[in-house]
């Protein structure tokens, strides 16, 4: 029986509310000064309701309002950073799935050490480990120019039955050198591996018995009972890949490749003039929309896939 504690409903529903209030207000703010121009946005107390200067603010930031600052439309930003959010959660789900897959249903040599060194990447901060990444993106053959140099041979050409390789190939300024390092994932791989070991005995036998190779296995039974699972990573990595900035900012110097966090930022640190507040706020509006778009159009599987499986 559930004691009837009135004070303690009135607790919950103002902690509720207070809770509200911290997300939605800086929301708040953040649409109506979209709307005001930007002297308005100068003055105390700042406005609190909608102005008259919406159509014309994100129209600009459409058509041209990041181009001083960054080289390129809000637009092409977007463009970028929906490449790289895809890019990473879709590598990052299906690189984990096939990992995940052959550490639970194969057996081979080292394949519990193989896990716990997945694991183990768990505990590096990517500070740590942003340096040698970038070392290996600025030149993919880094660690065979290292170890040639440890041998003696110094440079990046090597001469090979007579023909002249170039060790020397960079990913920096690609969508390559965007997403490959942050497609890899301890993370995933280890959510689809305790998955797929909560999948029944019973099931894999009946697949086996009924001629069921591992892939058709993979394909036919393991992928639409990972569906919900699938959809809540699928949100979590959209929105972590959205919201990139240290790694852009470091592998790109070419403005076609800027993310739009990048420009957002670019917009608020000019130099000897006052940042248009009203078009940082509706580029930050705009920049809201996808991953806004994302979770709302996966919500019901997002919810199922934290909460319950399909088995």
């Amino acid at each position: 029986m559930v004691e009837n504690r009135p004070w303690l409903t009135v607790f919950s529903h103002l902690v509720l509310i207070l809770g509200i209030g911290v997300v939605v207000l800086p929301l708040w703010v953040t649409l109506v000064s979209s709307t005001h121009a930007g002297e308005d946005l100068l003055r105390s107390p700042i406005p609190m309701w909608f102005g008259n200067q919406m159509f014309e603010n994100y129209s600009q930031m459409l058509s041209s309002g990041m181009k001083h600052v960054s080289g390129q439309p809000l637009t092409g930003m977007m463009l970028n950073s929906l490449i790289m959010a895809l890019s990473i959660a879709i590598g990052k789900i299906a690189i984990s799935l096939i990992a995940a897959f052959a550490i639970c249903y194969f057996r081979f040599p080292f394949r519990m050490t193989c896990f716990w060194l997945i694991f183990i990447t768990l505990m590096l901060p990517v500070e740590v480990r942003i340096l040698p990444t970038y070392e290996v993106i600025a030149n993919v053959f880094t660690p065979l120019t290292k170890l040639l140099a440890l041998l003696g041979y110094e440079g990046t050409d090597v001469v090979i039955a007579g023909f002249s390789i170039d060790l020397d190939v960079s990913m920096l300024d690609s969508y390559a050198g965007l997403t490959l390092p942050l497609i890899a994932s301890a993370t995933a791989t280890f959510l689809f591996r305790q998955f797929f070991l909560t999948v029944p005995d019973e099931l894999t036998e009946a697949a086996r018995i009924d001629g069921a190779g591992p892939m058709k296995f993979f394909r036919d039974i393991l992928l639409p009972l990972s569906r919900t699972n699938i959809a809540a990573l699928f949100v979590i990595l959209f929105i972590f890949g959205w919201n990139q900035y240290l790694w852009p900012l470091l592998v790109t110097t070419d403005p076609s490749y800027a993310t739009v966090v990048m420009g957002i930022q670019r917009m608020v640190n000019v130099a000897d003039i006052e940042p248009q507040w009203n078009l940082v706020m509706a580029a930050s509006m705009l920049a809201m929309l996808p991953p806004v778009a994302i979770v709302i159009g996966m919500q019901r599987l997002f919810v199922k896939g934290l909460v319950e499986t399909e088995k």
